[in-house]
């Protein structure tokens, strides 16, 4: 089995606080243990008594099948050899769902080691696709970037860039126009499964700095509708000083750059700004011309159709006026 390296934790508390979960058996040091995998397990193979291959540190669910399995086809003596290998150490905890009883083997064995089984009326469904989305968002791994997050008609965009290139003043032209801030200066990020969710560190949510005239609120003076607490971000634009010399993207056909973040590649748009460009304007432009491309429609490809289509013409042309 491969090895991982974990980094972060969720305590049985945490979980049991948050569903509600009823506490069956374990005391309140119990529920200290913890989990670093955000996936399950329902132990049928553990209850024919195969335990190799297998990831032990995920939270066991035992639902109506497994119940069934246990009460009608385990003799009390398999049940003493096998509720170890689900009651172990490595083991967070066990539950119980849709109310069912605990099996007294299980119970007393839980006891002994004083193993946390809690129990909830959720279905079996239900309760493993809350508890992996909870535990998602919990284990997520977190990173810290500079920039400005934003969501620009409806798209996640990190703005970002040397100090002084007019990140934050941007913003705020972006936020007159309706769009919406995330964070400015300091986004948090985390990978949800092929996703990343930015936010802003609590202590910056709703502020935008702007040189000259200090912190703003960006909902008092904007309104509630101009900051939001997290979006997903799906483009990066990186904002370059305008130099009249250098080659930038004039057609839209160059090779697509990415920006990784935590081992995800986020498309990423170089735009060069200058004091006589509208930073603004250009990048709802760039945003709008993202949607059109994940849309299907390419702007570069539009304009080599219509040449080869006026090439094609007068090539004919030609050959006519040739005869």
């Amino acid at each position: 089995m491969e090895d991982k390296h974990y980094t972060k934790k969720c305590t049985i508390r945490e979980i049991v606080e948050f569903f509600k979960f009823e506490q069956v058996t374990g005391d309140d040091r119990a529920l200290d243990r913890w989990t670093v995998v955000s996936d399950v397990n329902r132990p049928g193979f553990e209850l024919c008594g195969f335990n190799k291959i297998t990831e032990p540190r995920r939270i066991v669910i035992i639902g109506n099948k497994e119940s069934e399995f246990i009460l009608n086809n385990m003799t009390e003596q398999e049940q003493r050899e096998r509720f170890p290998m689900i009651t172990d150490g490595l083991t967070p905890c066990a539950i119980i769902t849709k109310g069912n009883d605990v099996p007294p083997i299980l119970k007393e064995v839980a006891q002994q080691s004083n193993f946390p089984i809690l129990r909830t009326q959720l279905e079996t469904y239900r309760c493993m696709t809350d508890l992996i989305t909870f535990l998602d968002e919990k284990l997520a791994p977190e990173d810290t970037m500079s920039g400005v997050l934003m969501s620009i008609h409806g798209v996640g965009v990190m703005l970002t860039g040397e100090s002084g290139m007019g990140k934050s003043e941007a913003a705020m032209e972006l936020i007159r126009n309706g769009n919406v801030i995330i964070s400015d200066d300091r986004v948090d990020v985390m990978r949800v499964h092929n996703s990343i969710i930015g936010k802003a560190p609590e202590i910056l949510y709703g502020l935008l700095e702007i040189r000259g005239i200090g912190i703003i609120d960006v909902e008092k003076m904007f309104g509630a509708m101009a900051s939001a607490r997290q979006e997903e971000l799906k483009l990066v634009i990186h904002l370059v000083p305008f130099e009249p010399d250098a080659e930038y993207n004039r057609i839209g056909d160059e090779t697509v750059r990415y920006t990784r973040i935590l081992d995800v590649l986020i498309p990423t748009l170089v735009l060069p700004v200058s004091a006589g460009r509208n930073t603004a304007a250009l990048i709802e432009s760039a945003v709008s011309e993202f949607k059109l491309k994940s849309a299907g429609f390419n702007s570069a490809e539009e304009i080599r159709r219509r040449f080869y289509e006026y090439t094609k013409k007068q090539t004919e042309m030609n050959k006519g006026d040739a005869q």
